[in-house]
């Protein structure tokens, strides 16, 4: 009987090792500290909007843990899912996506002006949606990567891919979530090696959309106008990001205290969820808010050095667009929220409520860590083909030639 146990002990501290191995401490502890701050904070921010809304002041924090549990242990299963089984998987994902955003259209549940939930004003597609854009334009870009100079096979159908999920996104309306996925799609084409020709057209093209969406939305012209007047003067700003300012105010330089900002209960619109900054820097002033931001930084940081130790050129395009995706939404929330952009209702990665959210993000690190798991792994004979993060950015940077050249086969699978 001690014998057994102690062999199903060594075989479990063996299976911990492996699945240890290659594993990205950093990133790890990295997001660990922000899961750990987003449920402090959200629990300060929703208490008394719970107890008005649902008659419990901890209802929204007991179903964010219920979502968090969900997150981890949908991250842990696609940290041990090899990422190249994606490219069988990208296009029924795809496929289903699309088909949860055009249900979104169907339900037609409205909350707030906009009808993006499935059921009871949760399970937000339009959030999924980001992560499955980063999988399925990475798979593409990859299997495309020999001829993304040639506009036909590279910018046209990019823009078709694009367009179809932006514009799905755009009739919710979620203006925020529709540009987020065209940058995301403009970055991992920058990063896939398209000739700055294309990437030219890409954002001439894009400024062009931004301006037809303004002009004949009243959604974004209300939100441009109310930037600009918030630029020229502050008190001419949009309620929301008045109280905002008036919450960052408050704080100064080390905030008021854990628990003990008003602006959240006077009237702050959205304390829990898209104004949880606000809350952040008036209980923690500018030293809890850089401390954020430093936080946010360093997961970036660490995806890009995943990505550019990754075995081949998907694995890049996997752990760089995860990466830039969370880092870029963090980017904007805490912009908008301090008048820097035209409002966007963009969550704060971990922290701001709403499980579509967490959980997608929370994938999304699995899927880095399953890319980090295998960057000291063999790539495959049919990977060999690849250019590395590292090499597009050098390039982007440091060759003063037109254009990037054309993969090359390389006679190492790591960098």
């Amino acid at each position: 009987m001690g014998a057994g146990t102690f062999v199903k002990s060594r075989l479990s501290f063996s299976s911990a090792r492996n699945y240890a191995r290659g594993t990205d401490v950093p990133l790890v502890l990295t997001v660990l500290a922000l899961v750990v701050f987003g449920l402090i904070m959200l629990y300060s921010a929703s208490f008394d909007f719970s107890f008005n809304e649902y008659g419990s002041p901890t209802y929204m924090f007991a179903r964010q843990m219920r979502w968090l549990g969900l997150g981890i242990a949908l991250a842990f299963v696609l940290s041990i899912f090899d990422y190249h089984r994606w490219r069988r998987l990208a296009l029924p994902i795809m496929l289903g996506t699309i088909g949860l955003l055009v249900w979104v259209l169907f339900i037609n549940e409205i909350r707030l002006g906009a009808s993006r939930t499935l059921y009871d004003g949760s399970y937000q597609p339009s959030e999924i949606s980001k992560l499955v854009a980063v999988i399925y334009l990475s798979v593409w870009l990859y299997a495309k990567r020999e001829v993304l100079h040639d506009v036909t096979f590279g910018l046209i159908p990019l823009g078709v891919i694009l367009g179809i999920i932006g514009g799905l996104i755009y009739l919710q309306p979620d203006l925020s979530a529709a540009g987020t996925v065209f940058i995301l799609g403009g970055l991992l084409f920058f990063l896939a090696g398209a000739d700055l020709k294309q990437i030219a057209l890409l954002l001439l093209a894009a400024l062009f959309i931004g301006w037809i969406v303004v002009q004949f939305s009243a959604t974004g012209q209300d939100r441009v106008g109310s930037f600009v007047a918030g630029l020229q003067d502050p008190t001419h700003a949009s309620y929301h990001v008045r109280r905002s300012f008036e919450a960052v105010i408050k704080g100064g330089w080390f905030g008021v205290g854990l628990g003990q900002a008003d602006t959240k209960l006077t009237g702050l619109p959205f304390a829990p969820t898209d104004s949880i900054f606000a809350v952040i820097a008036e209980e923690l002033g500018l030293f809890g808010s850089v401390l954020l931001m430093a936080l946010y930084a360093a997961l970036v940081w660490r995806g890009l050095v995943i990505a550019r130790r990754a075995p081949d050129m998907l694995g890049t395009l996997l752990a760089s667009g995860a990466a830039f995706w969370i880092g870029m939404e963090a980017l904007i929330n805490m912009a908008v929220m301090v008048g820097l952009l035209p409002f966007a209702g963009n969550a704060l990665p971990f922290i701001s409520a709403g499980g579509s959210n967490l959980v997608s993000t929370l994938c999304a690190i699995g899927i880095m860590l399953n890319v980090s798991r295998q960057s000291g792994e063999s790539a495959r004979k049919e990977d060999n083909e690849w250019r590395s993060f590292g090499a597009v950015i050098d390039l982007r940077r440091g060759n003063r030639r037109r254009s990037v050249p054309r993969p090359r086969r390389s006679q190492r699978a790591d960098v």
